[in-house]
This record gives C-alpha cells, structure tokens and sequence, in this order.
C-alpha cells in the first residue's frame, strides 16, 4: 500500500540560507526509501473554505518505507533547516489498496454504524 508524506507549511520562505540547504539535500535522504516528490510548493487553486501556505506531497511504495525516511539518520539531520525556519503540520498517510470503491466503503460504514435492537 502506498504512503505519503504531506506538508501543509504556513510561512515558507524558500530563500532562507538554511532552507535552501534543506532542498538541496533533501532528495539523497528520500532516495534509498523510494521516496518521489508528488505536489513541491507550486501555485494552489483553493476551491473550498482557505489554505494558508504551501503544499507539499512526497509519495513511498509503503508506509514502512515512509516511517523509516522520516526516521533516518541523513534525513533528521537536515530536519532542523526546514523547521527552524518554517511552521507548518507534518503527517505520513497510508494511500488506498488498488481499486478502492468510496460507495463500498460507505456501504460497510452504514452497517458497522447499525446499532442492534
């Protein structure tokens, strides 16, 4: 099952010295982990409610794969660049199993919510 590892950054400020540091080493730590950049920054269309900052999504064949990169030595050595200089909410999701149905899911929902007489 495919992970993500997402970032909703509040005050980015891409030309900050040690933040610039941070992008350029980033991507050696993501490698050995099969970690690829899916949404970097990049112009956010919001439709609904506001979105304060920028977005980020890095995709990893599974959820060990993405626990263990965040865990890494190389990759908590640069994590002080980025977040001495920028806020934001930090999170590593598991994705769906291939073909997932949202109807099936709510179908399962509704009878696990059934409460018995």
């Amino acid at each position: 099952m495919t992970a993500y590892g997402l970032a909703h950054l509040y005050n980015p400020q891409p030309h900050h010295p040690e933040v610039l540091e941070y992008l350029e080493r980033i991507q050696d730590t993501l490698d050995p982990y099969g970690g690829r950049f899916l949404v970097h920054g990049g112009n956010l269309e919001v439709r609904e409610g506001s979105w304060p900052g920028a977005l980020v999504g890095i995709e990893f064949p599974d959820p060990a794969k993405a626990r263990a990169w965040y865990g890494s030595g190389p990759y908590q050595e640069i994590l002080p660049l980025r977040a001495n200089n920028i806020e934001g909410d930090i999170l590593l999701a598991e994705g769906v199993e291939p073909g997932h149905d949202s109807a099936k899911m709510a179908a399962r929902l509704r009878r696990e919510s059934t409460v018995a007489p």
